[in-house]
């Protein structure tokens, strides 16, 4: 165990710990910005940084470890203004009409900046130029990147991909796509976690919620919703709603109180796709000598595409049947349709999923019915479907509950 003073406050921790994991010990938060425990402690931002009597620099407290002895200063004077150098350094580069960014209000960058009292430009901007136009549902807009690595790490120490990658030297130096390829070339399977963890808005979903308000808008549409079961856990989130009252009736009743004609479980599809490889399985384990074994599934577009880029040799092994959001979609424009007596063409299906992915999904070329219309035609992640609420003012905590 090594002792250490922190703010005139005695702390005793095991060997190895990091100054920012002996602060919060005791409850002293230090800011960071690009940290994220064991998998990003490379100290890039700089906003962690700490005063250690005998240290004639300041140190980031993320990946340096406490001493015997150790005394540290995490808000003294000479702190507080690099903080405030670093950040005007960081925002040099980085685009700051936060009005136009879907992070603003639950931004890491933004909240700094606001707690140091940070007003303005303070540097010549040098921003990056960003394409007008995107194919992917993973957007990377470089005039927002801070360069925390975080993105990288993540992809590289969780996802096991190996997307993103520092591409440049020096002040030239920026992410981007590993190989310098573009991201719609790459294996990325658009799982969303580099958007889940980018602290600014410098990565994030493709968005299409001014599709779904003009659907909605429109008198001719039947607007039908399917919600998959993690929505019904994740959606209220934002709110800070307990979960006990963020209940999947309330999520129904915004949802109909924006306009849907029609809201379903996915869970209805997820039945049909259990019968439908259940099926295929009986047929492959019947005659053996006809197929690859064994059996994967195919409900996950991400597993899909990681499998097609990573072990292509294996894709004889995936089922034949549509994932659940498919299914349904398949479903609502035919059965559905025809029970409702409507053109199948009239019929506007909206997925709301938890992972980016399926709006890669929901965009194949195979996945649309003989006339060419998609199965599904939108695809929102539960970020979109809460900035849907925000515009049409829908208040969860007031919302009563819809079977």
């Amino acid at each position: 165990m090594v002792t250490l003073t922190i703010d005139h406050k005695t702390v005793t921790v095991p060997e190895g710990t990091t100054i920012l994991e002996a602060a919060r010990s005791i409850k002293l938060e230090i800011p960071t910005l690009c940290y994220l425990k064991e998998i990003n402690e490379i100290g890039a931002c700089r906003i962690c940084i700490v005063e250690v009597e005998g240290h004639e620099r300041l140190v980031p407290s993320c990946n340096n470890v406490v001493s015997e002895g150790m005394v540290v200063y995490t808000n003294s004077p000479r702190v507080r203004e690099a903080r405030r150098v670093n950040l005007r350094l960081i925002l040099s580069q980085h685009d700051t009409k936060c009005t136009q960014c879907t992070r603003s209000g639950n931004c890491t960058l933004q909240e700094l900046c606001n707690d140091y009292n940070l007003l303005g430009d303070h540097y010549i901007k040098d921003l990056r130029p960003v394409p007008e136009h995107f194919n992917t549902p993973v957007i990377r807009l470089d005039n927002r990147c801070i360069k925390c690595m975080r993105c990288i790490q993540i992809c590289d120490k969780v996802q096991d991909m190996h997307i993103w990658d520092l591409i440049g030297t020096g002040a030239r130096t920026n992410v981007g796509v590993a190989g310098h390829r573009s991201l719609a070339d790459s294996d990325c399977t658009f799982c969303g976690q580099c958007i889940t963890h980018c602290p600014v808005g410098a990565l994030q979903e493709h968005d299409d919620t001014g599709k779904v308000f003009d659907a909605l808008a429109d008198p001719k549409k039947i607007t039908v919703v399917q919600v998959a079961p993690a929505i019904r856990a994740a959606w209220a989130e934002h709110y800070h709603l307990d979960p006990k009252f963020a209940t999947a009736e309330r999520m129904v009743s915004g949802l109909k109180h924006m306009g849907f004609d029609y809201v379903f479980d996915t869970n209805f599809a997820a039945d049909l796709t259990i019968m439908e490889e259940g099926s295929e399985f009986i047929q492959r384990f019947t005659h053996r000598d006809r197929y690859t074994w064994p059996m994967f599934t195919s409900c996950c577009p991400g597993w899909v595409r990681f499998l097609k880029g990573q072990y292509p040799r294996y894709t004889d092994n995936l089922s034949t049947a549509k994932s659940p959001q498919q299914m349904f979609g398949a479903v609502a424009k035919s059965y559905f349709a025809e029970k409702l007596g409507v053109d199948p063409h009239d019929v506007f299906v909206v997925s709301i999923m938890p992972c980016t992915s399926k709006k890669s999904e929901a965009a194949l070329p195979t996945m649309r019915d003989a006339c060419g219309d998609a199965d599904v035609d939108v695809v929102l992640t539960t970020r979109e479907m809460v900035r849907m609420f925000r515009g049409e003012q829908v208040n969860p905590a007031v919302l009563p509950e819809t079977p």
